[in-house]
């Protein structure tokens, strides 16, 4: 891979340390998969979820003095002030969030805690060549507004907002971005809950890029972020198009490049009842403990139809909603989140399922409309039954899936 001269004087160490570690990842990796050189990205978002190798790799860049040149907006951990006051971490787990934040935020990245940027504080223009993390956040971006990124890790979305550059291969590329599934939804979708579902259809689509048709000339943007967390949930997608729907899939001809799909794949109402049945959730009827929405954070509207269903009520069980900070404050402005609290809901920002703070749920049962959702807390002792949003609500107020 060539490199130019401010590249190789990154890769020499002449920006110091901290750049010349993240240009020699990005090198290995525009090795690996044949790049002939770097070109310059404008935006990103890195996923740093609060992992162990998250911090470890942060903090690493922060003592080599590293500064991102491109300031990434940043995924969540879990909202430190919220769950100290609860009594829901322990002194361990805090300081991991703590230190967390201060070494992204000694990186000068945008601590925006939200793994949906692509829904408010970070939003790419057609054609725009970013470097974006997330599952959820890069079929989106690539799919529904038609930037251009790979499917970047944490780290490897920082390196590229430390450089400012990322090699050129894969999605980047004209050619790579066609679709080679057909995938033919003839089940009836009713519902943004819908999507969930037929993202979760991962293993019968197969690898490759999917072109949806039969979805109609419309599909919400809560469906749209449905569909991409799904797809890389059950697994792994940088890009979908809808014809007539997604930005390069005007048509089916253009959606493919001209060439015929390498093979059909057929979804049915009979295949989305299956995989709730049989690989996502259980048969209900059963005593639930909490509620959980939000993975990936909800939107203000999924909010607010949540509380217009309790208001006036008592849940039977807590009931947490995740969202951005941003959206958070625009409930609030709205004046739900005196109703939902009154309810015994409430609206925490900055936090993902995936985290210690809900570690005092371990062994219990709760109800999501999100299989990503039920998914990823698995390890840490929580099992959720899944179904559609109106549901979970009502499980809520009862206290027991139906």
């Amino acid at each position: 891979m060539k490199l130019n001269q401010e590249q190789q004087e990154m890769l020499d160490g002449k920006h110091g340390p901290g750049a010349a570690l993240a240009m020699k990842v990005q090198f290995a990796i525009g090795e690996c998969f044949d790049a002939p050189h770097m070109v310059p990205i404008t935006n990103s978002h890195v996923a740093l979820s609060n992992q162990e190798s998250d911090l470890w790799f942060a903090e690493k860049m922060v003592g080599l003095g590293a500064k991102t040149r491109i300031h990434p907006t940043v995924n969540p951990g879990f909202c430190l002030s919220y769950f100290k006051e609860k009594k829901m971490v322990t002194d361990d787990y805090a300081d991991h969030m703590r230190r967390t934040h201060e070494a992204h935020k000694a990186l000068g990245c945008r601590l925006t805690y939200s793994c949906t940027p692509y829904m408010g504080t970070n939003i790419p223009m057609p054609g725009e060549v970013i470097a974006f993390s997330e599952s959820s956040a890069t079929p989106y971006v690539n799919s529904v507004w038609a930037a251009r990124t790979n499917r970047e890790s944490a780290q490897s979305a920082l390196c590229a907002s430390i450089t400012g550059y990322v090699p050129l291969y894969g999605l980047l590329l004209d050619e790579n971005r066609k679709g080679n599934i057909l995938v033919q939804v003839k089940a009836k979708m009713t519902s943004d809950f819908s999507y969930n579902l037929l993202g979760y259809m991962g293993k019968k689509i197969g690898p490759g890029i999917p072109v949806f048709v039969g979805l109609g000339d419309y599909v919400s943007p809560e469906a749209h972020r449905n569909l991409g967390a799904e797809l890389n949930t059950s697994g792994a997608y940088g890009m979908y198009h809808i014809v007539g729907v997604t930005p390069e899939a005007p048509t089916e001809k253009e959606a493919f490049g001209g060439k015929d799909p390498q093979r059909v794949v057929t979804i049915t109402d009979e295949d989305l009842e299956k995989v709730l049945a049989e690989e996502i959730t259980d048969p209900g009827g059963r005593k639930i403990d909490f509620a959980l929405f939000g993975c990936p954070h909800s939107s203000a509207a999924e909010v607010q139809f949540i509380t217009e269903m309790v208001a006036g009520k008592k849940l039977a069980v807590p009931l947490w909603i995740m969202t951005s900070d941003q959206t958070k404050k625009t409930c609030e402005k709205m004046g739900l989140l005196d109703v939902l609290r009154a309810a015994g809901g409430d609206v925490v920002e900055d936090t993902c399922s995936d985290q210690p703070c809900w570690h005092p749920l371990a062994g219990k049962v709760g109800v999501t409309e999100s299989p990503k959702c039920a998914y990823y807390p698995r390890k840490r002792g929580l099992e959720f039954v899944i179904r559609d949003m109106k549901t979970c609500v009502e499980a809520a107020l009862k206290g027991e899936v139906e």
